[in-house]
């Protein structure tokens, strides 16, 4: 489904990426660590097309993205939930779920996008018509989460949907995450600082280094690694 092969990413002469090479298979869930400043958001950045990229490629179903506008990826079935969350305050939840279905296709099964979104997020049924700026910061990350869904993605980027939310909150955040993947078949990719939670969740991780991909493997694998298990579990 992804496929991304020998990406590079500059800033101002200082990499970002350095030969990264990832693939997400259709129905999979994909899940990437690392330290902060590793290029982790960069890495989503490009795949979205926000940032641009100095040379390696990207492909999503077969097709280059080098040669897909950024505001055009979506209508391939590409969805990015952002880091921080990003929902537009002065709007109404609703208004900020209708806001995902820009298509024609999301457009035309939004009610039924609607009502999967209520179901796995029942407390955005009873604030569909407060501002979303009034809302916590769990309840914002749920807003962002079903956005994303409303395009009716074929590929749904989840960039560290738990940052800043309370222990409880992010358990619940991400065991319906797990439940989008488990009973829906949409494929993930994840960017997550709650290792442990992503490396058991997914069904292959990587650990983004300084740029560069450090290591690959199944979770199975990867939690069993030494420097994985030292360096980011605290075993």
């Amino acid at each position: 489904m992804l496929q991304i092969d020998s990406l590079k990413v500059s800033y101002g002469g200082l990499h970002a990426l350095s030969g990264v090479s990832l693939t997400v298979g259709e129905g999979r869930f994909v899940a990437i660590v690392g330290p902060n400043g590793a290029g982790k958001t960069t890495l989503f950045k490009a795949i979205s097309g926000t940032v641009p990229t100095e040379s390696g490629t990207i492909r999503f179903m077969g097709k280059d993205l080098a040669s897909v506008l950024p505001a055009d990826r979506a209508t391939l079935g590409i969805a990015h939930v952002p880091e921080g969350r990003q929902v537009f305050k002065s709007m109404t939840v609703l208004e900020n779920l209708e806001m995902g279905a820009q298509t024609r296709e999301a457009q035309r099964g939004f009610a039924k996008s609607l009502e999967l979104i209520y179901a796995l997020f029942p407390r955005l049924a009873e604030r569909r018509a407060q501002l979303a700026g009034t809302l916590s910061g769990g309840e914002q990350q749920m807003v962002a989460i079903g956005r994303g869904l409303a395009s009716l993605p074929k590929l749904l980027m989840l960039d560290e949907p738990s940052m800043g939310l309370a222990p409880a909150i992010a358990d619940q955040i991400f065991e319906t995450i797990e439940l989008i993947h488990r009973e829906r078949g949409v494929s993930l990719l994840l960017v997550e600082q709650r290792v442990a939670e992503a490396l058991e969740a997914c069904d292959y991780g990587y650990v983004l280094e300084s740029g560069r991909m450090a290591l690959e493997g199944t979770h199975q694998d990867l939690m069993k690694d030494a420097k994985v298990k030292q360096t980011y579990l605290g075993m």
